[in-house]
């Protein structure tokens, strides 16, 4: 049987009875080194909507043309004008009904929009789709889709995430003297995070101690000591000593993170309840409340909520999981002022594309392209919308093809590089995390 490392970390962990914090290495940084005071603190903190959240009923033209022409080629899907929530800052747009806490969030400066972002290799118009010039790889795909907004990249075959470029790039000067890696991921192992020299921790929320076990506290520990004697033994195979080396620093980071909360006091801010994305942010706030324990002067945070795969039942399902999000980020919002870092700390969404205006026959909607997306903190220049509303019009000017699949007018990686640019990424270094940013005549879109 062929086993890769992969595998042999995936069984450490499970001899150990559970998920550990940090199943991965982190380069060159020491899991022991002495953590240092921070100073010049930032922040970022990517949320991934999986699925592909339906930017159409997200954000809404709202005039009285604007909305009529909205609600006629969106049929059974339009949402209901007296129901949609009118920012007073953007007076012609009206967010989803269940965003209250995004709409006060942007209203207040917190946050903004940046319209009809994609996956781009170029700037691209529909002449040079229906010729197929330059276009990203598999577009309407879910998992490429996903995989090219991680990476920056045109393709998803780029085995590095532009988060695990940065952390590559700026780990050493940043985080030279960090007890943890720079990057997190409450969500599992995604490519964002992956770096070519640098890895993330990976942190259950809820278990920093990072050992889960259903059986009684003797059998657990029993299992756990079973499991790091394991990791003990000198294999003389590297590979397998790889895999022990890097269980072992899962252990090193769990037992960092518990001791650096043992004893906080719990943040005052409320975080809603029943609401498994408000938990993963709450974890990282709670991360944050100790990040001078950690020696970090730069973090970036991965977290993720879905399934916005809505072929049908789209009504319910995207305003439930609009309803969680709204609530989660407003609170970690607040849980940031709370912390005196509200400016320091930048959130903004991801998605693996949009969906198409014209509705499908089961209540939802198929596949499309260029989305709509939130940016909340503050440093944000907020109560805006940044970039080009497409227009809506099935077949029209920005549409890849009859259905309103919107051609992006902002490529994902310039909204990529504002965010690297303020996480301090110098215009030198730029085309080294986005290869791709060159094709563009803006690497900045000024709304952070």
């Amino acid at each position: 049987m062929s086993i890769n490392r992969r595998s042999l970390i995936r069984y450490a962990s499970l001899a150990a009875g559970g998920h550990l914090a940090g199943l991965r290495p982190f380069g060159v940084l020491n899991a022991f080194a002495q953590a240092a005071p921070t100073q010049n603190y930032k922040a970022l903190v990517c949320i991934f909507l999986f699925g592909g959240n339906d930017a159409n009923n997200t954000l809404v033209p709202f005039d009285s043309v604007g909305y009529g022409n909205y609600a006629s080629l969106r049929g059974p899907l339009a949402l209901p004008q007296n129901q949609l929530l009118q920012l007073a800052s953007l007076p012609g747009y009206g967010l989803h009904p269940n965003l209250p806490e995004v709409q006060q969030l942007i209203d207040s400066g917190a946050g903004a929009l940046v319209a009809n972002v994609g996956t781009l290799i170029q700037p691209t118009t529909r002449a040079t789709v229906a010729a197929q010039m330059n276009l990203p790889a598999n577009l309407f795909s879910h998992s490429d889709q996903q995989l090219q907004w991680q990476n920056a990249a045109q393709s998803a075959v780029t085995s590095t995430g532009w988060a695990g470029r940065m952390s590559d790039l700026l780990g050493s000067s940043f985080n030279s003297s960090a007890s943890i890696p720079m990057i997190t991921t409450v969500d599992g192992d995604t490519l964002f995070c992956d770096g070519q020299s640098t890895t993330p921790m990976a942190v259950s929320p809820g278990s920093l101690a990072g050992v889960s076990c259903g059986e009684g506290t003797a059998e657990c520990a029993a299992r756990q000591s079973i499991a790091q004697s394991f990791l003990g033994f000198e294999s003389g195979l590297s590979l397998v000593q790889a895999a022990n080396n890097t269980a072992q620093n899962a252990y090193q980071y769990a037992n960092v993170l518990t001791q650096a909360l043992s004893g906080v006091a719990p943040l005052a801010t409320v975080f809603p309840s029943q609401n498994p994305f408000a938990a993963q942010l709450q974890q990282i706030a709670q991360l944050m409340q100790v990040r001078n324990s950690f020696g970090v002067n730069r973090q970036i945070f991965f977290a993720g909520v879905g399934n916005f795969d809505t072929h049908a039942n789209q009504f319910g399902q995207q305003s439930l999981l609009l309803s969680q999000f709204s609530s989660a980020i407003s609170a970690f919002y607040q849980a940031t002022r709370e912390l005196g870092i509200a400016s320091q700390v930048t959130s903004f969404t991801m998605s693996d594309f949009s969906r198409a205006l014209q509705p499908n026959s089961n209540s939802g909607s198929d596949h499309g392209w260029g989305s709509h997306h939130l940016v909340v903190g503050g440093a944000v220049k907020g109560a805006k919308l940044y970039g080009t509303f497409p227009t809506l019009a099935l077949g029209g000017p920005d549409d890849s093809g009859l259905n309103g699949r919107w051609i992006p007018s902002t490529g994902s990686v310039q909204y990529a590089a504002t965010l690297a640019s303020w996480f301090g990424v110098s215009a030198a270094q730029l085309s080294t995390i986005f290869p791709n940013l060159g094709g563009f005549s803006s690497a900045n879109l000024g709304f952070v």
